[in-house]
């Protein structure tokens, strides 16, 4: 049971600079960001600051995913087929998601695409951004919530 506590500490260490770095990113990058009076410079930090997070954002979801399945692994798969634990199949989706965007979708063609993009349509394309790191946030937090409440047998269902 020992390394179970210790895939815990792990799992939330990592959630916490993860998520952490997508609210930094979100409510305080970005809209500093915003501000630039030129657009070649706007994006040109922005893709300098966000790479380098991008290694941070790998490293930390990919603990959160090895800690997690491995407590999943010790307190039983079960658990997936329990309403009362959506929260899990929440932790999994968002998980997925990120991992996706950081692992494949990022390296394979999104940052050929926001590169291109920002050069025939910088305001839409920053716009576009800052939503998708506000809804990202907001799915992330609701998780994070659910987590907590439901990992200390608080159900809200």
């Amino acid at each position: 049971m020992e390394h179970f506590f210790l895939a815990r500490v792990v799992h939330v260490l990592s959630i916490v600079l993860w998520i952490g770095g997508v609210a930094i990113v979100t409510t305080v990058l970005l809209p500093a960001v915003k501000r630039f009076k030129s657009e070649a410079e706007r994006v040109e930090f922005f893709e300098k600051v966000e790479s380098r997070f991008a290694w941070q954002s790998r490293f930390t979801t990919l603990l959160a995913g090895l800690s997690g399945f491995y407590m999943m692994h010790v307190l039983g798969w079960q658990r997936l087929a329990m309403t009362e634990f959506w929260w899990i199949h929440a932790m999994i989706a968002v998980w997925l998601i990120f991992t996706l965007m950081l692992f494949v979708f990022e390296p394979l063609f999104l940052h050929r695409w926001f590169n291109a993009r920002s050069k025939r349509a910088p305001q839409s394309t920053f716009r576009l951004v800052q939503g998708l790191h506000w809804f990202l946030l907001a799915i992330s937090l609701i998780t994070v919530a659910g987590g907590v409440a439901g990992s200390h047998g608080w159900f809200w269902i």
